[in-house]
């Protein structure tokens, strides 16, 4: 118990004396004492004068000096009179952090003149195209295949080549030939409906194309890879030539190629870069052109005659999807414009 108690009273001394230290009243200062005034000596020559009075000076934090006189250096370490640079040894990002990595350029920097200089600097929210299309040429090698055709299909290969006359709008000639198969889905038709379907296959078809590159961008794939591409509009103008597959009358009938038809194209595409030169390429294109199709009647006493196994003209859509790859050349480039 006593143990208790005289633990307890050493808690309370130790918390008592700082509160009592803290409490002593400010001890008075001595009395000014008269002293015979100081010779007056020569001012001091040679690389520094020696100080007025040696010994440690006291500072009453209660009745700050005054004002250093004109021409006497301020405790900042500024001339009196001239306001002291902004930005101390104690403040983030002011003069203080420049005179500690460079001291001899810590008086000749104004913080005030330094924000009015103006900046001439050039800055682009966009990145640099990844590649370049500019003079340069394209070659688009690809397969196609039919998309709106339910009875016949028509693949075969496509060679486009193209100029960019700026970095966005090109200019060029495509061509394609053709393989036609016939879709078992037309022969089920004709066999369970009795029905004969006009049909068409193609030869060959080429074309004077204009190319349009409105967006480019990139995306992230595999985790860390960085895709890049663009898409592109593409119209043109061109012939295709068509002949009719014998259905109605195939014992009598048998078509030959004709003519060249004026076919219009237009479609959109999407290439995703490999490297700066090669690049994958996806596209549908649509070429529309007049038709010339199979007469679904048989004029009697007249099959062997030609200008009777054409019926209707017609409007025809064929849509094409194209996957194939573009080449451009020359291989690579160099930027003229400043980053």
């Amino acid at each position: 118990m006593n143990q208790a108690r005289i633990g307890l009273l050493v808690i309370a001394a130790m918390l008592a004396g700082p509160s009592y230290a803290y409490a002593q009243k400010k001890p008075k200062k001595p009395a000014a004492t008269k002293t015979a005034p100081a010779p007056k000596t020569a001012p001091a020559t040679g690389a520094a004068a020696a100080p007025a009075a040696a010994g440690p000076t006291e500072i009453d934090a209660d009745n700050p000096a005054a004002a250093p006189a004109a021409g006497e250096e301020a405790p900042g370490g500024a001339p009196a009179g001239e306001p002291a640079p902004s930005g101390g040894p104690g403040e983030p990002g002011g003069l203080g952090d420049i005179c500690q990595i460079d001291p001899s350029a810590c008086p000749t920097v104004n913080m005030a003149e330094a924000a009015k200089r103006p900046l001439h600097e050039q800055m682009y929210a966009v990145q640099q195209i990844y590649a370049l299309r500019y003079h340069r040429f394209e070659l688009q090698p690809a397969w196609n295949v039919t998309l709106n055709d339910q009875f016949v299909d028509h693949p075969g290969p496509v060679l486009g080549i193209n100029f960019y006359v700026t970095n966005v709008l090109a200019v060029g000639v495509s061509g394609g030939y053709y393989f036609n198969a016939d879709k078992t889905f037309n022969a089920q038709t004709r066999r369970a409906a009795r029905v004969a379907v006009p049909l068409t296959e193609y030869f060959w078809q080429g074309a004077v194309n204009f190319t349009y590159v409105p967006m480019y961008g990139k995306f992230a794939g595999f985790s860390d890879f960085i895709f890049h591409y663009d898409a592109y509009l593409v119209g043109g103008v061109g012939a295709i030539t068509t002949r009719p597959i014998p259905v109605v009358d195939p014992d009598n009938r048998a078509f030959k190629w004709g003519d060249p038809k004026v076919d219009f194209n237009v479609g959109i595409g999407l290439r995703i870069f490999f490297n700066r030169w090669f690049a994958a390429d996806l596209e549908v294109r649509d070429y529309i052109f007049v038709d010339k199709l199979e007469n679904t009647a048989i004029v009697a006493g007249s099959q062997g005659d030609p200008n009777t196994w054409y019926g209707e003209d017609k409007i025809t859509n064929n849509v094409q999807a194209q996957l194939g790859v573009s080449i451009f050349l020359p291989f690579s480039w160099e930027y003229r414009l400043p980053k």
